[in-house]
């Protein structure tokens, strides 16, 4: 379940039925989001399915299990947000949603697309030669579910603005990205890795091997800091004033492998395949609920 709600910030591996389900009730209307600072939100009980200020990219992202990154289309994908209410029909389940959302996006909003597979910078998150150094969470794990029993809700919050980032998974895993340090808790190393997409220029790919949980600090240079909250702002959709834009110009290619090396973990650019999704056509404005 987390890796399906990761893939609204952080992306999913989705199992998909031969049949192409729907929702059997959405509605999607227009954010009232200030665009200088964003809460999104995810909660999903039972049937209901509530989204809060999601860009139309990162519903394609949840849709074909892509990070921002691998979706190739329009600039404003990433800047009109949308709150989105839907209901799964009887018999339908919770690992079938990025497939609603596929269907969502072609009746709404006219989406059309195809895939390619690109050779695409990234950066490796690995292990540094003498090991890593990193904290075991000390969250404590979640209760096991028991059979027959209804799955726990979901609830994921996000904000960001010029002050900072941050998002609460639920269950204890959550990072936070403010004053000068990034913290994170309870995150297998794929989430971390899906973290530190949000700040850089690429994907990064996990390539540590490493099981567990790990609650990790990283100290960030005050001038890499700047940089890193506008990048992230700008993975985010948000649009920023020229003058804010130009931090990017003179930023340190390199602001994160300092902070991880002292974590034991190194982050190396490298080219690989990925699958990218193309959009064709898409339309600003769905069509009315």
């Amino acid at each position: 379940m987390s890796r399906t709600i990761i893939g609204l910030f952080l992306l999913s591996v989705v199992t998909f039925a031969q049949a192409s389900p729907t929702f059997e009730v959405v509605s999607i209307r227009p954010s009232s989001e200030q665009v200088t600072q964003v809460s999104a939100g995810v909660r999903i009980a039972g049937s209901q399915v509530r989204l809060g200020s999601m860009s139309l990219k990162d519903y394609i992202g949840m849709a074909y299990g892509v990070r921002p990154q691998q979706i190739a289309g329009p600039d404003w994908l990433g800047q009109h947000r949308f709150d989105l209410a839907a209901t799964i029909p009887a018999g339908g389940s919770v690992t079938q949603i990025p497939e609603m959302m596929r269907a969502m996006l072609a009746d709404r909003f006219k989406m059309a697309m195809h895939r390619e597979t690109k050779e695409l910078p990234v950066y490796e998150l690995g292990l540094a030669k003498d090991g890593p150094r990193l904290q075991p969470s000390s969250a404590p794990a979640a209760p096991a579910e028991a059979v027959g029993e209804k799955p726990p809700a979901v609830n994921v919050t996000a904000s960001g603005s010029g002050n900072g980032v941050g998002v609460d998974l639920g269950g204890g895993s959550s990072f936070s990205f403010g004053n000068n340090r990034l913290e994170v808790r309870k995150m297998t190393m794929f989430q971390f890795a899906e973290v530190l997409t949000r700040f850089v220029d690429r994907p990064v790919i996990d390539r540590t091997a490493l099981t567990g949980s790990y609650d990790i600090t990283l100290d960030i240079a005050p001038e890499d800091y700047v940089s890193l909250m506008v990048r992230s702002a700008v993975n985010a959709g948000v649009t920023l004033p020229p003058q804010a834009l130009r931090v990017l110009d003179n930023a340190n290619a390199d602001p994160l492998s300092g902070p991880l090396r002292n974590a034991g973990l190194t982050l190396d650019s490298r080219k690989a395949p990925l699958n990218v999704i193309v959009v064709d056509a898409v339309e600003k404005t769905p069509t009315e609920n």
